[in-house]
């Protein structure tokens, strides 16, 4: 069955002027022109749309749809990763209505706010493509994903167990011990262990590069003054960064 430029144009909530628009510029030319002018679209154009509205939805340019339709052949495949990203975006969104729905109740009932509580959904993408350059795409996403199916309680305990090593690092620099003592050792211990639970990462992976990625974020510790501030600045850093490298010395074949 073929369709009509018009009936397209209803069955998606789009118009007739957007779809002459997608075959002036190459992305979606209809399956054939009738004589009397009309575009009819097939099945496949059909499947072709629902991709490029999902990927308009998702907030990408015409230009990147594009390339990304032409670097997917498999439309089950396409469609599988689209489905996968929408699960992802509506368990956002169902955690944001959770938080703000939460805040109303609160001052409804004049009880205090928990801002921690007010923001949960609402930004744990901001490093998205820090990482994906760093690590690649699927590092990302499956980060991302574990991240994001945790429960408010899981993720406030992640966060306040990394809080706590953070500020171990910073109060043993402030301390002045050094990176060979037992106490450093063991705060380097705690932080192989909180890198390898991350899913996404070479650490997290048995055949991942582990020496490699743990001894590349302790340098970037140093050099990025972002991740430096967690640490107490760059002496909290430096002392990170030489108490891994010893430990990964010292532990080369666990």
């Amino acid at each position: 069955m073929d369709w009509s430029i018009q009936e397209t144009a209803r069955m998606t909530g789009t118009t007739s002027r957007t779809l002459r628009h997608y075959d002036a510029i190459g992305l979606l030319p209809p399956t054939y022109t009738a004589d009397n002018g009309y575009r009819y679209y097939d099945e496949t154009g059909l499947v072709r749309l629902q991709r490029i509205l999902l990927l308009r939805e998702l907030g990408m340019p015409l230009n990147r749809i594009a390339e990304a339709l032409e670097g997917t052949s498999d439309p089950i495949v396409a469609l599988g990763e689209h489905v996968h990203s929408l699960g992802r975006e509506r368990a956002r969104i169902e955690r944001q209505i959770a938080a703000v729905t939460a805040t109303i109740a609160r001052l409804e009932a004049g009880e205090p706010l928990m801002a921690e509580e007010m923001f949960d959904g609402f930004d744990h993408r901001r490093h998205k493509e820090e990482v994906t350059r760093r690590w690649g795409q699927a590092a990302y996403e499956s980060s991302a994903l574990w991240w994001e199916s945790m429960s408010a309680d899981d993720r406030r305990a992640w966060k306040a167990k990394v809080d706590r090593l953070s500020q171990d690092w910073a109060n043993a620099a402030e301390a002045g011990v050094g990176p060979e003592s037992e106490r450093c050792q063991d705060l380097a211990r705690r932080h192989v262990q909180w890198l390898r639970a991350v899913p996404g990462t070479p650490a997290n992976d048995p055949d991942g590069d582990l020496d490699g990625y743990v001894r590349g974020l302790a340098d970037m510790y140093v050099s990025d003054p972002r991740f430096g501030a967690n640490y107490g600045g760059t002496e909290g850093a430096e002392l990170v960064r030489d108490s891994l490298n010893l430990y990964l010395d010292a532990n080369a074949d666990s």
